[in-house]
């Protein structure tokens, strides 16, 4: 079972969701980047569940405690160990789903594989155990911090409502204003409605994150394989719930011309850009020095209370089942700290092997 990612800045992530702890080991990250506990929780507070109306009711405070790799209030160079202690668990929820794979979750793929599953709250395979990610996310942030890169997430689309375009300092303004993190506030007042509506009947509904990093140099990536837009893919795909990954344009380039969408090159304060962004900041899989942006499509909750089919592995018949617990009926604004804790992962990787930050030491 494969739980790192990374070349040189590299993330292992480990724990369950109703085990003791969940967590990640940051290895590869450089000495002396100033870092607090308060850097990680601030980002662990943007997935933490029971904070709105649109999320799960189960309470976590989710705080975060640091085993290692800091010392007087900067990295040394060791790997950096963060855990976080579930509190609020109700495995007996999910004792139900011992023999019976819930709809659309990963139970019966672990059964196949593995022989042995931890079905309380998903186990492993829970959403939960994205807490790794913000945690490793969080590191990177702080790091690519020093390089001036700045990396926001944002709900674009619920349901079939659809935000409108907004600019990247309006983005950064309006997603602390409204519990689906969305940044045109209209839409949002319609996407938190029509969540709730869901919740009411017992559903859930599905969306897009959006992704946006500012300020990214031109030259990360390798053109052939470990491609940035390759590793940005992997890592988003990567995130449980996420169904499809797009760079820029995605999937609309398919109803254009060249002409149409070619970024052009152009020299603006002395310094190269084009004219346009449809390839998303990313040419020949290594980045130009535009916004990188990238968007995930994000599957409904899996987990609902309306009665559906399964089946029973040990009687070997089929099954109705109806799933008890506490869900969240559209994961797209927790997802949004995933989302950006993931690109930060990749691009503080690249980062650092591309020799824009130095390996051992941030003072060099």
């Amino acid at each position: 079972m494969s739980n790192s990612i990374g070349e040189k800045f590299q993330i292992t992530t480990f724990g369950s969701s109703h085990g003791t702890a969940v967590g990640a080991v940051v290895d590869g990250c450089p000495a002396n980047l100033e870092l607090s506990v308060e850097d990680i929780q601030n980002e662990l507070n943007k997935r933490k569940p029971g904070t709105s109306s649109v999320t799960t009711p189960r309470k976590e405070d989710d705080e975060v405690q640091i085993l290692s790799g800091i010392f007087e209030g900067k990295t040394d160079g060791t790997p950096i160990t963060g855990v976080v202690f579930n509190r609020n668990q109700k495995s007996k929820d999910y004792s139900m789903f011992k023999n019976t794979p819930r709809p659309s979750h990963g139970d019966f793929g672990w059964m196949a594989k593995y022989g042995h599953y931890d079905y309380n709250g998903g186990g492993r395979g829970s959403g939960r155990v994205t807490i790794g990610h913000v945690i490793g996310g969080a590191i990177a942030k702080k790091l690519l911090q020093t390089q001036n890169i700045e990396i926001i997430s944002h709900v674009t689309q619920i349901g079939d409502i659809k935000a409108s375009r907004q600019d990247f300092d309006t983005i950064r303004k309006n997603i602390e204003k409204n519990p689906v993190r969305c940044a045109d506030l209209k839409a949002a007042s319609e996407m938190e409605e029509l969540i709730l509506a869901k919740k009411q009947e017992g559903d859930s509904i599905g969306g897009i994150v959006e992704t946006i990093a500012v300020n990214v140099p031109a030259g990360l990536g390798e053109p052939i394989f470990e491609r940035l837009d390759g590793d940005l893919a992997r890592i988003l795909m990567n995130i449980g719930a996420v169904k499809g990954v797009e760079i820029g344009l995605g999937f609309d380039v398919a109803s254009h011309t060249g002409s149409e969408i070619n970024d052009e090159y152009q020299i603006n304060n002395n310094k190269i850009t084009t004219k346009t962004n449809n390839s998303g900041g990313i040419i020949g899989g290594m980045s130009n020095g535009m916004p990188i942006v990238s968007r995930i499509a994000v599957k409904p909750t899996p987990s609902i209370s309306k009665c559906q089919q399964t089946v029973d592995l040990e009687k070997m018949e089929n099954k109705k089942i109806e799933i008890k617990g506490r869900h969240d009926p559209c994961i797209c604004p927790r997802v949004t700290a995933v989302a950006e804790s993931s690109t930060a992962i990749v691009l503080a990787d690249h980062m650092i092997r591309s020799g824009f930050i130095h390996p051992t030491n941030l003072k060099k």
